[in-house]
């Protein structure tokens, strides 16, 4: 079969036309909403709050709720490395990216073009596509980003050295105390107190040792909670998607050569990159299967951290320039989420990543 015909094959598979359609149909109801008045100028922020700090945080928590495995331990001290080092990397090729550019410009984009959405646009698309298992990769991936977020990514656009307000940030934010928690259960399970609980398997009941702060098994109605919160991220994220493209006028991002550059490098350029390289490590025993892959391209190919763009605005830093690329690179963020996601899966297909 040739590109197009794998291409078609693997968009017919219906957990990956499902999820495409879905997220798709619930941002143009966000941003129909939007249009006609349902929403309006405080919509976005809010429910961008619930996600930001209910959802995600029950939804990352909760998927560490699982028997480890070493496969899968394997896989996600490898995204948690991969995590951390390819930061520096980008902050290194997104130099001679972005050459032709001085100053301001030349920072802007590169901290822009460096830090994603992942949290708030990457996780939801991810869950929805690989389910607990790719929230929980996610998840420990996202470490990396939230450190550089919050000090690279101030002291680049600042042009001040580390605040201590950016510490405490950094590490008590709902979604980053969720995770740490939920890895620390997930990794040392079999080291906590455990309880005896029943569970069914094969059809039996049988019992079981359990760490005690495995919610799942030892407070399920406290699971269950989170479930329903968790369950939220992907559809509230996508309605705030909807709602911010409703509320803006594309004209003067679309006549800025800038950003269309700058949505290409962001998009196309650095997922690309990360598929390369990790290829190249896992063709020498570096630990990335192809969920793990997924993960990192979906999550890459977000547009910028809203933070970044904030900080972009706050210290003045070509603040118009980063509102125009946000607009556009979240724009078609949306059109290329899909596209990527058949392509992980056609690399998958070639029996790489297994």
């Amino acid at each position: 079969m040739n590109f197009f015909e794998v291409f078609m094959t693997t968009l017919q598979t219906e957990k990956i036309n499902t999820a495409i359609f879905s997220s798709l149909v619930i941002i143009l109801i966000g941003y129909f909403c939007r249009k006609r008045g349902i929403f309006d100028n405080k919509t976005g922020k809010v429910l961008t709050g619930i996600v930001l700090s209910l959802s995600l945080p029950a939804l990352a928590y909760n998927s560490f709720m699982s028997d480890i495995s070493q496969e899968t331990l394997r896989n996600g001290m490898g995204l948690l490395v991969w995590g951390i080092v390819m930061y520096p990397i980008l902050i290194l090729l997104t130099l001679p990216i972005y050459s032709r550019y001085k100053g301001d410009e030349k920072t802007t984009l590169r901290v822009l073009s460096i830090l994603g959405s992942t949290t708030f646009f990457g996780i939801p698309i991810v869950t929805a596509i690989y389910g607990p298992q790719g929230t929980l990769y996610a998840s420990i991936f996202n470490i990396g980003y939230r450190i550089f977020l919050y000090s690279y990514g101030y002291i680049k656009m600042s042009g001040l050295s580390m605040k201590k307000e950016n510490i405490k940030q950094m590490f008590l934010n709902p979604i980053v105390v969720a995770t740490f928690l939920g890895l620390l259960v997930w990794i040392f399970q079999n080291y906590l107190p455990q309880v005896v609980v029943s569970v069914e398997q094969n059809g039996e009941t049988i019992k079981k040792s359990v760490a005690f702060l495995r919610i799942d098994h030892t407070f399920p109605q406290l699971f269950q909670v989170f479930k329903y919160l968790g369950g939220l991220s992907s559809p509230l994220a996508w309605l705030a998607i909807g709602s911010t493209l409703g509320a803006v006028s594309f004209k003067e991002a679309f006549s800025d050569k800038k950003t269309w550059y700058y949505t290409f490098i962001k998009l196309v350029l650095i997922p690309a990159i990360n598929i390369v390289i990790l290829y190249a490590l896992n063709l020498v025993g570096f630990p990335i299967n192809l969920v793990g892959l997924g993960t990192v391209v979906i999550m890459m190919a977000t547009p910028p951290a809203t933070v970044a763009v904030a900080y972009a605005i706050n210290f003045d830093r070509e603040a118009l320039l980063a509102s125009n690329a946000s607009l556009m690179c979240t724009m078609v963020a949306v059109l290329m989420a899909p596209i990527w996601i058949v392509i992980i899966e056609m690399i998958g297909k070639t029996g790489a990543f297994i």
